[in-house]
């Protein structure tokens, strides 16, 4: 009684933002099935030219009260996904899980940092990439990517705001439910994710999981430490980012607790 369905929801990003966290999370509800990786559907061109047949075979299987999700940080950044989705499905329900940008932004170099000394490739100080001359370095794709209202705007083309339930990616690290229980009802899903699912776990610094008689944690590549980063180059992002921020609190009518 089960079949491949095309998702009804999709994590859309953000790249380091907590997506990964956020899938498994959810994972735990009875309601919910979740791809196993990133499929980049609409956001690669060599992908989404394979037709969504191509997409559908991608999928688990599930039954037919059960949600599939599936999610790719880099939809959200991308210039075609919106437009892709929409045609897919103008009515999908989207999440798109958000942090700090400053802190997101040494999220994403501290993973390409531990990728390049792990393929032995050189390295650079995350100061020596994020200024240039003297100045702050905006082409770097890192900040790019941490300028939210410059990427909502054109999903805002495509979408209703009520389309697009945005998760705090600082706060579901913190304090996981209530994030959750959020997004159960954006989804219009039973209440089933209940605090005896997480555990915290003092090594790793952030909640684990527990379900099904099992318990687990995020990869090890999760939460790894960032790099001591000069204050003044902090100061200078927190600047850089506040009129960002502020456009992009507009266009959703919700604030959050960024520098």
């Amino acid at each position: 009684g089960t079949s491949r369905q095309i998702p009804q929801t999709i994590i859309i990003g953000v790249r380091k933002g907590g997506t990964r966290a956020l899938l498994e999370m959810l994972d735990i509800h009875p309601n919910i099935v979740v791809a196993a990786t990133e499929v980049h559907f609409f956001d690669w061109d060599e992908n989404y030219v394979k037709g969504i047949d191509w997409y559908r075979s991608l999928m688990p299987f599930s039954y037919g009260n059960q949600i599939t999700i599936e999610k790719t940080p880099g939809y959200f950044t991308s210039p075609q996904a919106p437009e892709r989705i929409h045609d897919m499905n103008s009515s999908i329900k989207l999440l798109l899980i958000l942090r700090d940008p400053t802190e997101r932004v040494i999220s994403d170099y501290t993973q390409v940092y531990y990728n390049r000394v792990e393929s032995h490739k050189p390295v650079q100080l995350f100061e020596d990439i994020v200024i240039k001359n003297g100045a702050l370095n905006t082409k770097y794709k890192a900040i790019q990517r941490s300028l939210y209202d410059v990427h909502m705007e054109k999903w805002l083309k495509h979408f209703s705001l009520d389309q697009i339930h945005i998760v705090d990616g600082n706060t579901l690290i913190k304090d996981p439910l209530p994030e959750l229980q959020k997004v159960e009802r954006f989804l219009n899903l039973p209440s089933r994710i209940m605090s005896s699912n997480f555990y915290f776990n003092q090594t790793k610094g952030f909640y684990c999981i527990r379900s099904d008689g099992r318990e687990r944690c995020l990869h090890e590549s999760k939460g790894r430490p960032h790099p001591l980063v000069n204050s003044t180059v902090l100061e200078q992002l927190y600047s850089y980012f506040r009129e960002h921020n502020a456009k992009f609190y507009r266009m959703v009518n919700h604030s959050f607790d960024w520098h």
